[in-house]
């Protein structure tokens, strides 16, 4: 793995870590408010914050996977582990969401009492606990799709939190005991939103779709203005994981004599710097040569023992 890639896993556990400690703190505190109250709200977002707890844990091993040297069988590392916990991160908040739709609808035709002074309380302190460990997560959620899906977890339950507060506020002040699971549907809702955008991205990663921001005809276009280059084809662009790209094509060079070598530089540079693509395989074929006087060089992280 190379430096830039150790690093970034380096800053997203830096961050994890706390994060998963306030969670958990909170989670009994929570859990207890919630059936002393009995307000659904409360007990839906005690239930969510469980599962913040177990995405936390999920993502803060799914980094320590992701470092873990490259071997002969598994020829680009453990990258993947981080894109299958945040498929699995989506998978869990759509049936958070799900479980509290089935709660909300017996509540919402006979809504039971709650102890609305002690839910703002407890909600109140929720969504502080809530909103430190989603700042403490948000500068690594660009970069890292696993701690997106960990961040998710916990704006969601953020948005859960501040839903309790202003439930409890219409219980206390109007005596709607129908806004505790009117407010819980609301929530999962959004809760279905967040999760939709989870498992769209990780799922496109596993198809090794081309990355939203590489236009590939663009690319194909830069790649043929590089001196010797006549043509490209076979252009494949994909993600290995979250901010590691990795492309593979066929360079098609002039009949006059040329630097191989740098023509090579120059592709791997021009993906890098304007495409961000730091994993390049080339192969350079001659357009008056037959396949038995091709030449392939990876340029850059091609073989698994450069991964290391």
């Amino acid at each position: 793995m190379g430096a830039m890639e150790t690093h970034r896993h380096s800053h997203a556990n830096s961050a994890l870590k706390p994060a998963l400690i306030i969670t958990s703190a909170f989670l009994i505190a929570e859990f207890i408010g919630a059936l002393y109250t009995n307000s659904l709200a409360l007990l839906a977002d005690s239930a969510h914050m469980l599962t913040d707890v177990a995405a936390l844990s999920l993502s803060l091993a799914a980094s320590w996977f992701t470092t873990r040297r490259a071997t002969p069988r598994k020829t680009y590392g453990f990258h993947r582990v981080e894109i299958l916990a945040a498929l699995l991160n989506g998978v869990i908040l759509v049936l958070i969401a799900l479980y509290i739709f089935y709660e909300a609808y017996g509540r919402l035709t006979n809504p039971p009492e709650v102890q609305a002074g002690w839910m703002l309380v407890v909600a109140c302190v929720g969504l502080f606990a809530n909103l430190v460990s989603a700042w403490l997560l948000f500068g690594e959620h660009r970069e890292n799709l696993n701690v997106r899906g960990a961040m998710f977890h916990i704006v969601s339950d953020a948005v859960g939190s501040a839903g309790a507060i202003v439930a409890s506020l219409a219980i206390l002040f109007g005596g709607y005991y129908v806004a505790d699971p009117a407010i819980s549907v609301i929530v999962a809702i959004l809760i279905l939103s967040s999760s939709w955008v989870l498992i769209r991205d990780a799922v496109d990663i596993l198809l090794e779709g081309t990355p939203s921001h590489v236009n590939i005809v663009s690319l194909q276009n830069d790649l043929k203005s590089v001196q010797g280059v006549d043509s490209v084809h076979d252009l494949h662009v994909w993600t290995l994981t979250s901010g590691v790209l990795a492309m593979s094509c066929h360079v098609v060079t002039s009949d006059r004599p040329l630097n191989r070598n740098l023509v090579l530089a120059e592709v791997s540079e021009l993906a890098r710097e304007r495409f961000r693509i730091d994993h390049t395989t080339v192969q350079i074929e001659e357009s008056s040569a037959d396949e038995s006087r091709m030449d392939s060089c990876d340029c850059h992280f091609g073989a698994w023992d450069s991964l290391r």
